[in-house]
């Protein structure tokens, strides 16, 4: 039996997931409310749980379309399944593929040419989990092609070590204040368009203010950014998201980015080193860079890869690309 998603199944949806997932990606009610009720890109129609006689959940499906209306403009042509989960005592019964058929509908009826397994607004995952075979070979006949691989890496410090901010002549490190929201957003929208200035302008809406950003200067102008999140931030950040899994306060870094007329001076590798000197004065001991391909250039700095993420895409209507 399916049913439209909605927040009282919260319980169930939460339970199965950790129950097939939890011991890499523990869910949480607050992050499943967050990512996957409170987006405002979730697609309701395509969006569904799958009920057994005894109405516990035993599946689900989460679908995703752009539909925000703040004049940032990703392409609307592609759609996203956020999750599809069927519990493993139900499955090779046609529930997943029921879920899949009714989410591809629905998500070709507002004209989506491409649809992509994770990479959504407000996502849990870059792609599928390289230990889910089942998963990878399940979508492979569904029509789904892989199109390459994604990172989550990890570093665990020394809590003894001191991890300085770095110095440079003419420019600074600093955290962002809330005074300089506007030339920051200002400046996400020259140099960043897109998914990481919707992020940046998400992040203030939902209550940050400014701690979560590292900045970089030359004198008074932008020229990079870094992004930083632990456990204390205003909501719960994609590279914070498995917090759960870790015995010690996880800490994020990303996304980051250097002005395109200021790069190679060394300020790419070195805002990085300026957020982890930050998170590091606030007792964290372990950080995550996640949704990554720079593998050798975060090696760099002693992190390795935590998770692989395999991309997977199909497109609509028969073509094939």
């Amino acid at each position: 039996m399916l049913f439209p998603m909605n927040e009282e199944y919260i319980g169930g949806i939460v339970k199965l997931w950790n129950k097939e997932l939890g011991d890499s990606f523990p869910m949480r009610a607050a992050l499943f409310k967050q990512n996957s009720l409170d987006d405002v890109n979730v697609l309701k129609n395509g969006s569904l749980v799958a009920l057994n006689q005894s109405g516990e959940v035993i599946g689900f499906v989460i679908v995703k379309i752009w539909s925000e209306e703040i004049g940032i403009e990703l392409n609307k042509e592609i759609g996203w399944i956020q999750a599809l989960l069927v519990d493993s005592n139900y499955r090779n019964r046609g529930i997943g593929s029921t879920l899949l058929e009714r989410a591809e509908k629905e998500l070709v009826s507002k004209q989506i040419k491409i649809i992509r397994i994770g990479s959504d607004p407000w996502h849990y995952f870059p792609g599928i989990p390289s230990h889910c075979d089942e998963a990878m070979s399940w979508f492979e006949k569904k029509g789904y092609k892989n199109d390459g691989k994604e990172y989550d890496l990890v570093c665990q410090y020394n809590e003894a070590r001191i991890d300085p901010v770095p110095q440079f002549v003419h420019v600074t490190f600093g955290l962002l204040k809330i005074e300089e929201k506007i030339p920051f957003l200002s400046f996400m929208n020259r140099c960043f368009p897109g998914r990481w200035e919707y992020e940046a302008i998400s992040y203030f809406e939902r209550g940050g203010t400014g701690r979560e950003f590292v900045i970089l200067k030359r004198e008074n102008e932008l020229i990079g950014f870094c992004r930083i999140n632990d456990d204390d931030s205003p909501f719960i950040a994609q590279n914070v998201y498995w917090s759960p899994a870790f015995e010690t306060p996880l800490g994020g870094i990303g996304p980051l980015g250097i002005d395109p007329e200021e790069r190679k001076k060394g300020y790419g590798i070195a805002i990085v080193e300026a957020g982890i000197a930050y998170l590091r004065k606030r007792n964290i001991h372990q950080i995550i860079i996640d949704w990554t391909g720079l593998v050798d250039f975060y090696g760099k700095l002693g992190y390795e890869v935590r998770t692989t993420y395999l991309k997977y895409s199909k497109r609509m209507g028969g073509s094939d690309r």
